[in-house]
């Protein structure tokens, strides 16, 4: 008994030494983290997530929520985040009703004040955005309407400028010391915003008014930047799937109309527009509605690179 009672103490003293030693580390990994003036910022979307590590460079530690192949409004808010989000300086949100499922449960669950709504660590990335589709009233028979308007205000490259002015902004506020650095690297970003801009507009010039149809109304942004002309979507209502019926007028729109791409995104199925394909000899174009959404789109110029050069070839 007493040889079993003394492998017991001796357990417990060494459970109590190494409890010790990893608080310690803890503490000298936080210790050297705020010496570093390392900025951890988690944002929801991949596509904040490549503006806010241009603009923060190195100063910055940077975790995506929701991926580039993800619905943004269906996003299953795992425990994971909630560490991610407990340990986070800076928190930027792509706003509007967008995340409105997922996001202000998970700011709520962890309990970090930094972050929360209406603090110096929340930036809500479409402030200053000019907002399309804003509804002069609500009907919730008319599907999933968005009460502050359109939220894929991304999608229009230009708006990109407005999301890194909204993060620098979020970032010099935590960090003044490094408005200097910030503001250079802002500028690079609206450079290279400026340049591209010219180079996707004169792609898509010889398709100035094409129609198109959309599966899902997420690219007035695009389709306002660009010059294209949605004129219908194969959904009957925003977040209504395809009926027959729907099937059967966007076959006969796209007969009359000589339409030649449905566009649709990486997280709804293709069956019914392949139908209308089949039918009609349109052609089915999955385009990439953030970063990540496919293999090679790495940052957000890679966003519309790949999605202008996909839809010009596709519209010739």
């Amino acid at each position: 008994m007493k040889s079993i009672i003394k492998k017991y103490l001796n357990f417990k003293n060494k459970v109590k030494r190494n409890s010790k030693i990893i608080t310690s580390i803890c503490i000298l990994f936080s210790i050297n983290s705020a010496i570093a003036g390392t900025i951890h910022v988690v944002t929801t979307t991949q596509d904040t997530k490549s503006i806010a590590e241009i603009i923060g460079g190195t100063k910055v530690d940077l975790f995506a929520i929701a991926t580039g192949y993800q619905n943004p409004h269906f996003v299953d808010p795992k425990p994971s985040y909630i560490i991610k989000l407990s340990n986070a300086d800076l928190y930027v949100t792509l706003g509007l009703d967008l995340e409105a499922g997922w996001s202000p449960s998970l700011l709520t669950s962890s309990k970090n004040k930094k972050i929360q709504k209406g603090s110096d660590g929340y930036v809500d990335a479409s402030v200053g955005v000019n907002l399309m589709q804003v509804p002069s009233s609500i009907n919730r028979a008319e599907g999933d309407i968005h009460v502050f308007g359109n939220p894929h205000y991304w999608l229009d490259p230009l708006n990109g400028k407005i999301i890194a002015r909204n993060i620098c902004n979020g970032l010099e506020k935590i960090s003044p010391e490094n408005k200097d650095y910030f503001e250079a690297n802002l500028k690079t970003f609206d450079a290279q915003i400026d340049a591209k801009i010219k180079v996707w507009t004169a792609a898509m010039e010889g398709f100035k008014g094409a129609k198109i149809i959309a599966y899902h109304n997420e690219w007035c942004y695009f389709e306002n930047r660009f010059g294209l002309k949605i004129v219908d979507f194969m959904e009957p209502k925003p977040g209504i799937p395809p009926s027959p019926s729907q099937l059967v007028k966007i076959i006969k729109e796209v007969k009359e109309n000589s339409i030649k791409v449905i566009i649709t995104s990486p997280y709804f199925t293709t069956s019914s527009s392949d139908v209308v394909s089949k039918q009609t000899g349109s052609k089915t174009v999955v385009l990439a509605t953030s970063v990540g959404a496919f293999d090679g789109i790495k940052n957000y110029f890679d966003l519309f690179d790949y999605n202008i050069k996909l839809l010009s070839a596709s519209l010739k």
